[in-house]
Order: C-alpha cells, then structure tokens, then sequence
C-alpha cells in the first residue's frame, strides 16, 4: 500500500508501439523523435495532458477570414464525431456557416488510393516486390526497414486534397480527421500533399464551440453529396483498406486469390513487417494500422471506438457504389499522380 514494492510504467510509454519514450535516472521522461511515428498514442494516454501536439486552429481561422477559399477534406471517420444527431448534411451546414467554400469526403481520394494500390499490387507483387504494404497510416508506412514494400500509392488525404486544387486552384484545403500523425504527413518534403492545414476533429470541435455553433439543430444542407463507394468510406475501420483494395482486383480478375493479413496497434504492426521480412508473408497484400481499431480510434477522436466503428459501417452502406472504382472521381486518377 506504500509503492514499496512496485513496477511503475508511464502510461505514455505503454502506449508507444515505437518505444520512443524512455525515462532517465531522474525519471524525467524524454521522447526519441528518431523513433516517434507522431501517431499521438502516447497523447490520448497520459492522464496529465502532458504531451500535446501542434494546432493550426489559428491559421485555419485567419485563413478564412482573410477571404480565402478554404475547402475541409473531412475523413472517413467523422461520422458521429460531434453527436448521434449530427448528421453529414448539419456537419455541412455548420462548415459553410464558419465560412469554408465547400466540404469534400475523404472516401473520394479512399476510393482513388484503392484504385492505385490496386494496380501497384497487381504489377509488383511477387514479380517486383514479395509482398505490399498498404500506403494510407502515415505512422505505419514510415516504418524504415520495410519502405521498399510499402505501396507507393498517394494517400487519400493527399489525392483529395490534390483533386479539390485541380478543379479550385487558389483553393486552401483543411484536411480534418481523428489524425495526429497526418500533420506530420503534411509537412514532409518527399511528398507534394497540397493540403495546408490539418486539423483533429476534437479542434474542429472547439472552433464549433467557440462560435457557439448548435449542431444538433442546424439545418440539413444537402447540396454537393460526393460520390464515393462504401470501401471508400470503410477505410477509417481496421481492415478496411485492405477489403478496398481486393473488392477493386476482383471486379476486373474475379478468379483472382488475394491473401490479406492485417495488424492494429504499432508493436502488432512492427511483427507483422518483422514475419513479412522472413517470408511468412510472401504474395499477400499487408494493411497495417497505427491505432487499435483503425482511424476511427486515432488521437484526435471524440467518442467510443466500438461506437464509431458501427456508425462508419452504417454510413457507408449508403454509398452511391460498392467498389471504390465504380465513381466518378477515379476517371481523374491519371492527372493527381505524379
């Protein structure tokens, strides 16, 4: 009863996959940014709020205010994020009523990323590659060892936001998620995202308060309902990516056997690459996730994981389309990709 005989674990560091947080003689604890993939486990489990992340709340308001057209690519997961009442239409009416031009889904560039793993799987792999790794968690895709077998498919963050500045070119786009990680994925120079800020949707929750934005109550705009498939809004549900992007080879090759494994949480998804490496995966198309549970449980989320999970299903049955390839959006695949 007096800690005399005890192992004591940060909280933060049980949370790390990566094992980037250690502690020194002191006990003060110190965060390996050589190992740290960003993907915010260790923020959503410390009970002092003592690791935050970067906001851009203030320029994405400034932004606004200043008259440019800022666009919010909302990701997959959002679906009741800020309330069992609030529908995808009163989110819409909300966004435009702080000022953004137009809201856009995140399953559009989903349904593009699946299209382009796709193709990538059936040309690589086994001739070029033994095995593929999906592209999407920028905390999985950045482990170093493996980058070779990483799908070099643009994420659908990128792809969307690539996609609104091909049609909008003077566009500004808030990427808007349950991602931390994904502020990271912006800023990096291997790669031209065109998205300007990021924003979780806990900080899109605190700009709704701030203005003192009812919801709940808002009334439903309907306009502009994006044509995506019920894979592309799967993608924020562990598995999801990797469903995608078989449903994908099965419309064009329906004979075709494609092994999938998948893995949740860092340390499960650093032994799946670590068994991938020594040929226990040979031929299968590998999905990995930073978060247990998928992006529905990244660190930027707002309710329960089960919860979301059944919601995202829910929504995504009222899809225009099945498979990710049967939209609009993926005709203008060739023009997005470098």
């Amino acid at each position: 009863s007096y800690n005399a005989i005890i192992v004591q674990e940060r909280p933060c560091a049980k949370a790390c996959g990566m094992k980037a947080i250690t502690s020194d003689e002191n006990g003060k604890a110190t965060i390996d940014y050589d190992k740290c993939v960003s993907c915010g486990m260790c923020l959503v489990n410390c009970p002092f709020g003592a690791i935050s992340d970067k906001s851009q709340i203030y320029q994405v308001i400034k932004a606004i205010q200043s008259g440019e057209k800022v666009y919010a690519a909302v990701a997959p997961a959002f679906v009741g994020q800020f309330g069992p009442k609030v529908t995808p239409e009163k989110l819409r009416a909300a966004m435009k009523e702080l000022g953004f031009a137009d809201v856009l889904e995140v399953a559009i560039g989903a349904d593009l990323c699946a299209k382009q793993e796709a193709e990538d799987f059936l040309k690589e792999v086994p001739e070029e590659l033994p095995f593929m790794a999906t592209s999407c968690c920028p905390a999985w895709s950045v482990f170093p060892e493996y980058a070779n077998c990483v799908s070099m498919a643009l994420t659908p963050m990128t792809l969307t936001a690539r996609l609104i500045k091909n049609h909008t070119p003077d566009a500004k786009v808030v990427f808007i998620g349950p991602c931390a990680a994904k502020k990271l994925e912006a800023m990096r120079r291997t790669v031209r995202s065109e998205v300007d800020f990021v924003l979780t949707f806990e900080e899109m929750s605190g700009i709704f308060a701030a203005k003192d934005l009812d919801l709940e109550n808002m009334h439903e705009d309907a306009d502009g309902v994006n044509d995506v498939s019920t894979d592309g809004r799967n993608f924020a549900v562990s598995g999801g990516v990797a469903q995608a992007v078989v449903d994908v080879i099965k419309k064009e090759y329906p004979d075709k056997e494609i092994k999938i494994a998948n893995a949740e949480g860092l340390e499960e998804c650093r032994k799946l690459m670590m068994l991938a490496s020594k040929g226990k995966y040979n031929g299968y198309l590998l999905e990995g996730m930073a978060c247990p549970g998928g992006c529905v449980a990244g660190a930027g989320t707002m309710q329960p994981i089960k919860k979301s999970q059944g919601a995202v299903k829910i929504y995504a049955t009222k899809a225009n389309h099945k498979v990710a390839t049967e939209t609009e959006y993926v005709k203008e695949l060739d023009k997005l990709v470098d």
